[in-house]
């Protein structure tokens, strides 16, 4: 009895030792693709006059689609064309005066101030004649003292009238000082400078698309006074989207940015769209109010960026998602383009990540 007993001890032992082995050592099974759950996100640009003035026309409807460079709206400019119409004309006049300076003085400036110069030295040759007779008659007394001294003051004043010629002379054969010439030449640059603003301006005064979108709101008509506060309308930019979802503390680590993904919507069942795992957020946060995901509210997620091919746009704001993340090839991402844009979105919440090249290129065709 004893014997069976302890036989039926070791099997008993035997058994359980097999089933833990078993269990220790049999292949994990497969955990199935990662499954996320999000919205539709992209982004936003409010387009706005950098000028205060008021609005002439608005070409931008609801439901628009923008090229880039798309005229959107656009300024009144008359009291903007005067003050270039005025600006031209101070740039012309400087621009005269500076080439009066450079060319210097004109031929016909030079020979009148020889022939100035030649008449003092004349006049100077005259009074010295004359005093030379007064003040040898003065001797024989048959000049007066008086007039040796007018000849002498006449002969005097010759002497300083020829030596004011000959530094005019000098002066105009010399040209204009290379101080005025570069101070003309400065004024010139700023009377340009103040012209360029003005065009500035002027070509400000157009708003145009800085890339393509959908206008999603018109909020100026004409007549109204537009300035940087006040956009003119709000354009949706189309490339690219993303779905924006959470990843828990397990899915964390079976997931890796360039993943490929499908994103299945509601509207098209069985279709669904083809992206990549574009960004993982390095820091943690609470479950926020929206997400859909079947963990507590409470617990840590990682906000995870999901971009997605859309060519036919049918992807909305805000639009509920299904992601599938699968093993496979890594998209083709830059380096360095990639870690700038996941530092952009780590800074913050709703900065936008760039899409890889095959993305850009569509986006450019």
């Amino acid at each position: 009895m004893k014997k069976r007993i302890l036989v039926l001890a070791v099997l008993v032992l035997c058994m359980a030792g097999g089933a833990l082995a078993w269990r220790a050592l049999r292949p994990a099974p497969d955990a199935g693709p990662v499954v996320l759950y999000g919205n539709v996100d992209l982004r936003q640009v409010s387009l706005a006059f950098k000028d205060a003035e008021r609005v002439a026309r608005v070409l931008a409807r609801e439901g628009d689609r923008l090229a880039p460079g798309a005229l959107v709206a656009v300024l009144e400019t008359d009291r903007l064309d005067r003050e270039i119409s005025r600006a031209k004309a101070r740039v012309a006049a400087q621009a005269a005066a500076l080439a009066r300076l450079e060319n210097g003085s004109r031929p016909q400036e030079k020979r009148r101030a020889r022939a100035d110069a030649d008449a003092a030295a004349v006049e100077l040759a005259n009074a010295e004649r004359t005093f030379a007779r007064l003040r040898a008659l003065s001797g024989t007394g048959a000049a007066r003292e008086q007039d040796v001294d007018d000849a002498l003051a006449a002969r005097d004043r010759a002497a300083a009238r020829l030596r004011v010629a000959q530094a005019q002379l000098a002066l105009v054969e010399e040209g204009p000082r290379r101080e005025d010439i570069d101070e003309a030449r400065a004024a010139l640059a700023a009377q340009r400078a103040d012209l360029a603003v003005l065009e500035q301006r002027r070509a400000d005064s157009e708003l145009r698309a800085p890339l393509s979108g959908v206008v999603r709101s018109r909020l100026l008509e004409p007549g109204d006074m537009a300035s940087a506060q006040r956009p003119v309308c709000t354009v949706a930019i189309t490339d690219p989207k993303w779905v924006r979802a959470y990843l828990t503390e397990t899915q964390l680590g079976r997931v890796h940015e360039g993943m490929p993904a499908e994103v299945a919507i509601d509207a098209r069942p069985g279709q669904p769209l083809e992206g990549w795992l574009g960004f993982i957020s390095p820091t943690a946060e609470f479950t926020p109010r929206n997400v859909e995901t079947p963990e507590l509210r409470t617990s840590l997620v990682y906000e995870a960026r999901v971009f997605v091919r859309d060519p036919n746009d049918v992807l909305r704001l805000g639009m509920p998602a299904t992601v599938t993340l699968r093993e496979g090839h890594a998209v083709p991402v830059r380096t360095g383009e990639t870690r700038q844009a996941n530092a952009t979105a780590s800074a913050s919440p709703t900065a936008q990540t760039e899409a890889p090249p095959t993305a850009q290129t569509e986006a450019s065709q």
